[in-house]
């Protein structure tokens, strides 16, 4: 018989699993565990990790996640692993020399990323990003991003999203319903959806607004049928006034599964953020209870993860549903027919761009919300 998946990823907190982590995962049986940079030394270390979840699982199907989207945000990083171009760089290869070129550098990105995650045992990677880069988009996400044209950005994303399912890589699109016109960082506060002048809330959007959001929702609409998403810690008060569409049952029904008609998993953007409020159980609770699949736990501490999936309690049919047509993906194989001609290619088309600098400090924001942890 098998065991009930509790309807969370989680994450843990060195280079190898401790005994009580081991213990977790055997009690707790999580949907998955993410993984980030403090997790990975080698390709060596890396594929023993992965071997050790699974292990732990009794299940060679558990989810192994990543943020490998290339950028500032990969886990895999040099020198271990090759560097990759930004959805940046990306999206102005295709500005600067044209769509054709982008989507040959889009296509050969993801073949080598699929790549390096297979071969080190993950089978799910949080990308593409298909939120929209505008003026005051927040830097957290602005360099992540293909860019402003909804169109190109369906494009390019779709060539991912193929990509990564026909490499054995479950891709995750990410931010539902849309990230872009967020001028707050959600690992520190709330974005929303109102006057950037005077971080006002509306309780009604202008019409003017609602109809531009649809330029943010198109690229999620055109890709709809992934078989995975992630939301966004954002507010939007047309739909609810109050609650991040991740905590909003009306946001997630009338938006994501309405608006978009996304049908795929859904997993929550990491309740650690401070853009949700309550105790990380409490979040835990919330999100499942508004519509998300799963949540996503970052921080690593084994009590609060244990704490994430009895709030979380287990996957509901639906949710297994959906689950059961991704471990179908997993089956397939990444075939490279000559990777080095494949890397230098790739290495051509992107290295022509000047990469994106931003002022964001990934660690000065980590560090505030330890600072502020638990409230």
């Amino acid at each position: 018989m098998n065991k009930p998946i509790s309807a969370a990823l989680i994450s843990v907190a060195g280079t190898m699993l401790s005994d009580g982590e081991r213990r977790l995962i055997e009690q707790y049986r999580p949907l998955g565990v993410s993984l980030f940079a403090r997790n990975i030394e080698s390709r060596s270390q890396l594929a023993e990790l992965t071997r050790q979840i699974r292990e732990a699982a009794e299940d060679e199907n558990i989810i192994i996640a990543v943020d490998q989207e290339g950028g500032r945000v990969r886990r895999l990083a040099e020198p271990e692993f090759r560097p990759y171009a930004s959805q940046y760089v990306l999206g102005k290869i295709g500005e600067t020399y044209g769509q054709e070129e982008a989507e040959k550098a889009v296509y050969e990105h993801v073949l080598l990323i699929s790549k390096d995650l297979k071969d080190c045992g993950i089978n799910m990677n949080f990308a593409p990003v298909l939120d929209l880069a505008f003026e005051e988009t927040a830097a957290v996400l602005k360099s992540r991003c293909f860019g402003n044209d909804e169109k190109k950005t369906a494009a390019y994303g779709k060539i991912m999203v193929e990509g990564y399912i026909r490499n054995g890589i479950c891709p995750c699109i990410k931010h539902m319903p849309g990230h872009g016109r967020g001028t707050t960082d959600p690992h520190l506060g709330v974005p929303f959806f109102g006057s950037s002048q005077t971080n006002q809330i509306f309780p009604v959007l202008p019409t003017a607004v609602v109809k531009e959001l649809e330029k943010d929702f198109f690229p999620f609409g055109k890709l709809n049928h992934a078989p995975a998403g992630m939301t966004a810690h954002v507010v939007i008060p047309e739909t609810d006034a109050v609650n991040p569409v991740t905590q909003s049952a009306k946001g997630i029904r009338e938006i994501i599964r309405g608006r978009i008609g996304f049908d795929g998993l859904l997993i929550s953007d990491a309740i650690d953020m401070k853009a949700l409020n309550g105790k990380i159980g409490e979040k835990a609770q919330t999100c499942i209870a508004a519509g998300c699949d799963a949540v996503c736990y970052c921080g690593g501490d084994s009590e609060d993860a244990a704490e994430v999936c009895k709030r979380a309690g287990f996957m509901s049919d639906k949710s297994m549903i959906r689950f059961e047509k991704i471990k179908n993906i997993f089956q397939n194989n990444v075939y490279v027919a000559d990777y080095e001609a494949v890397a230098r290619d790739y290495e051509s088309l992107t290295g022509r761009i000047e990469k994106y600098r931003d002022n964001y400090d990934a660690t000065e924001v980590l560090n505030r919300m330890k600072q502020t942890r638990g409230e």
